[in-house]
């Protein structure tokens, strides 16, 4: 998961690109970058880790020009280092050419080898770069034509923006698995993962890019083409819905925020419970703890508070302290918890560890009662399409019962939503969403995101 932003035509371009990576930091936190244009050259930077400890007003000034694209890396398998932090810029034969991708290419690692088998010489080990060679080695004229003749080879999940000396392209898979939206700021134009960058801006929501859409942005307008055939349903994912999109955010057509409400009053319905108190896991299950207050009229409380100014690593002391890294992170009130029946509301359970270590830290502060409430299906099969969950035999549900789950993690009682409660929402015409997390019914053949599991070490986004 990553989170991509783009600028044209404003003074301040690299200024609001780093403003709208910051509001992105949520989808990537490993690592940030920046290439803005003059109009005649392309200039760079990218660093490991924050945007806020990446960027300041002196880098900034390196990064001249009225356009810009940024990103933020999240990755949880394969290489982190400098090599794979994006946006990648590269100069060709047409001139300058930089790129920001959110997703995955499940086909990368037969494309790759057949690009080095070609000679290609590749700098990184991400599949971005895979989509550089294909676009440089396109016999077609003009840019567009080469990207969809480069995008025309890939399977897989892309949310795109290249930046040329003159020019912003966004481009969206067909199957529309990962957001992509469009803004306007005066006479500006904005492109970002989630409507929460346009709003920290102040740039004006004007409608999502669609599906198997490519949209240039160039100094007379903007142009929209649609080259690539449409699947026959979209693939959209749904659990940027669950966890990933922040919840003040508008993707996919609907709001994030009252998504995530009413997976929790489904919940409710589905898996109600005789307790005293409902709290969330902070943050990502606070929406779906009020949703089940709400519809079970339970007490909705903060039991637990999160420590909003954790870093990336800790030094341990010596002395070690029990359950250290879930411990520096959420703390308990002994008051909310204290001889009460607890309602936990989180939004999945990946492993399980970090559910058991919690459920043990609410008991220790007087809890009679711990109910464990998860907004999601249980988690039985890894995500290829930009999410990198863990392989299947790491995830619990996979070869655990709920019951099993239950007694591991020590709670009283276990609830997941179900699947047909995942959708309790109703529909529009032709609307479809990636559940293969959830299913095993992966939009694209799962033999062909059998690569992706050969370059886990290697290849992540």
């Amino acid at each position: 998961m990553c989170g991509i932003v783009g600028i044209y035509n404003h003074p301040e371009a690299s200024n609001l690109a780093y403003l709208g990576l910051y509001a992105l930091q949520h989808r990537g936190q490993e690592s940030a970058g920046i290439v803005s244009s003059d109009g005649k050259s392309l200039f760079v930077h990218r660093e490991m880790g924050h945007v806020a400890d990446i960027f300041n007003e002196s880098v900034l000034q390196k990064l001249p020009g009225n356009s810009a694209i940024g990103h933020v890396r999240y990755s949880t398998t394969g290489e982190s280092g400098l090599k794979n932090c994006q946006p990648i810029s590269v100069d060709y034969s047409r001139g300058g050419l930089a790129v920001a991708h959110n997703g995955n290419l499940v086909n990368a690692q037969k494309i790759r080898a057949e690009l080095e088998a070609h000679g290609a010489i590749f700098q990184s080990t991400m599949d971005t770069e895979i989509m550089i060679h294909l676009v440089a080695q396109s016999s077609k004229n003009s840019l567009v034509d080469r990207i969809t003749d480069a995008l025309k080879q890939v399977r897989g999940a892309y949310s795109l923006l290249f930046l040329t000396e003159t020019r912003l392209i966004a481009v969206r898979d067909p199957f529309g698995w990962r957001p992509l939206v469009l803004g306007k700021k005066g006479d500006s134009w904005v492109v970002a993962s989630e409507t929460c960058a346009l709003d920290l801006i102040e740039a004006e929501f004007v409608r999502e890019i669609e599906p198997g859409e490519i949209v240039v942005i160039h100094p007379k307008g903007m142009d929209s083409y649609k080259p690539f055939a449409r699947p026959h349903k979209k693939a959209m994912c749904i659990f940027e819905f669950i966890y990933f999109a922040r919840p003040d955010s508008h993707i996919f057509g609907r709001d994030v925020y009252d998504m995530r409400k009413g997976f929790g009053k489904q919940l409710a319905k589905e898996h109600p419970v005789k307790a005293d108190v409902v709290i969330p896991i902070p943050d990502s299950g606070l929406p779906a703890a009020l949703g089940y207050a709400e519809e079970s009229r339970i007490s909705f409380q903060l039991g637990l508070m999160r420590n909003h100014y954790v870093g990336r690593t800790f030094i341990e002391p010596k002395d070690a302290i029990r359950h250290f890294g879930v411990k520096i992170k959420l703390n308990p009130v002994r008051s909310v918890l204290e001889g009460k029946r607890v309602v936990i509301v989180d939004d999945s359970i990946v492993r399980g560890t970090t559910s058991k270590k919690i459920v043990k830290m609410v008991r220790d502060a007087g809890a009679k009662e711990v109910h464990i409430r998860i907004s999601s299906p249980p988690i039985t099969d890894p995500c290829f399409y930009g999410i990198d969950t863990p392989n299947k035999d790491e995830l619990i549900a996979s070869h655990q019962s709920v019951d099993e789950i239950r007694k591991f993690i020590g709670a009283d009682s276990l609830g997941y939503l179900s699947p047909k409660g995942l959708y309790w929402f109703e529909k529009n015409p032709g609307e479809w969403f990636c559940d293969a997390c959830f299913t095993e019914n992966y939009p694209v053949p799962v033999e062909e995101t059998a690569s992706k599991l050969k370059l886990a070490n290697k290849n992540s986004r």
